[in-house]
């Protein structure tokens, strides 16, 4: 199974982590340049957070196909692009004031417009739904239009992304696996993983990010570790070991450490597997579980002073880890 890392930082495709990426349309929309990728990543079309925030999409096909067609050229490396596709979570169904069943019909004629603007492009099918006679729905909907999801190379399952853990959605992708779909599941939960991770193609996730929301930044320049490559890259391979998978499909690598962990800054000196900084002497650290702080990572609670009562936190430019690290 390949494992897309998720980034907010388009310059980490330029740089030679070792693992695949996956970039939002969002994140690449409007730039003037673009890195040239020295690995294989894929995009997301941002369709969430679009529809969320506006209700509808903003940006046409043709529009959108000529953005993934630049991005494909000057960037370089492309596998796969999602397609301008609408999510049937509760939340953006409200938000919209369109039905489920409208979603999909959507879902399916961006990807055939798509498809005839641009058949040159790696753009995939994403199947949407709630439960699963909707996925089975949505997959026939394909196949009436004449997209025989059997033979393409990837099938994307969305709408899932916050309920991956549950056994509706090991169903859901089960079922999917037997109709003789490779898919790709979008933002995994590694509980998820853990249930049907030997049924799917692809998956990805950025559940690094909101967790490093509540880590103290490993340098002055990092208020969080939300945006730090080190702790990503750490977070990453936790997760490839323990879900004992390798992050690429170059089955002859000898190593799932990326390059870009094993020297330079931001190593696993300052991210060991644990978590927590290392410090000399001290024993390692055993691995926290996903998603819980080690108590080094913990924020000191705020302390009063004895005279004027004021809160003060401990002073950043104390650390011992001044390097930058992105």
């Amino acid at each position: 199974m390949r494992f897309y890392l998720g980034t907010h930082q388009p310059a980490w495709l330029a740089r030679d982590l070792g693992v695949p990426l996956l970039v939002s349309h969002r994140r690449l929309a409007g730039r003037r340049g673009f890195p040239r990728a020295s690995g294989p990543w894929a995009l997301d079309s941002g369709g969430f957070t679009e529809l969320s925030l506006h209700g509808r999409w903003r940006t046409d096909a043709a529009t959108y196909a000529t953005a993934v067609r630049r991005y494909a050229t000057e960037i370089g490396n492309l596998d796969w692009a999602a397609p301008r596709d609408w999510m049937t979570e509760g939340s953006v169904l409200a938000r919209t004031g369109l039905s489920l069943s409208t979603h999909q019909r959507r879902t399916v004629t961006d990807y055939l417009r798509l498809r005839d603007l641009a058949p040159d492009l790696p753009f995939i099918p994403v199947l949407q739904g709630q439960s699963l006679t909707d996925y089975h729905h949505c997959a026939d909907l394909y196949e009436r239009h004449g997209v025989d999801l059997a033979t393409l190379p990837l099938v994307g399952v969305g709408s899932v992304c916050r309920r991956q853990h549950t056994a509706e959605v090991e169903a859901i992708v089960r079922a999917l696996t037997a109709r003789g779909y490779r898919l790709h599941t979008f933002g995994a939960k590694i509980l998820g993983l853990d249930r049907y991770g030997d049924t799917i193609i692809s998956s990805d996730s950025m559940s690094w990010s909101f967790s490093g929301r509540f880590v103290p930044g490993c340098s002055p320049t990092h208020r969080s570790e939300s945006n730090c490559r080190g702790f990503a890259l750490s977070w990453y391979r936790r997760v490839t070991q323990r879900l004992d998978f390798s992050p690429h499909t170059d089955t002859t690598s000898t190593s799932t450490v990326p390059q870009a962990e094993r020297s330079g800054p931001c190593s696993t000196a300052k991210h060991p597997p644990g978590g927590s900084p290392a410090r000399a002497g001290s024993a390692p650290a055993t691995p926290p579980r996903p998603g819980r702080l080690s108590p080094a990572k913990r924020r000191p609670p705020p302390k009063r002073t004895p005279t004027t009562g004021r809160r003060h936190h401990r002073d950043r430019t104390q650390r011992p880890w001044t390097l930058r690290c992105c």
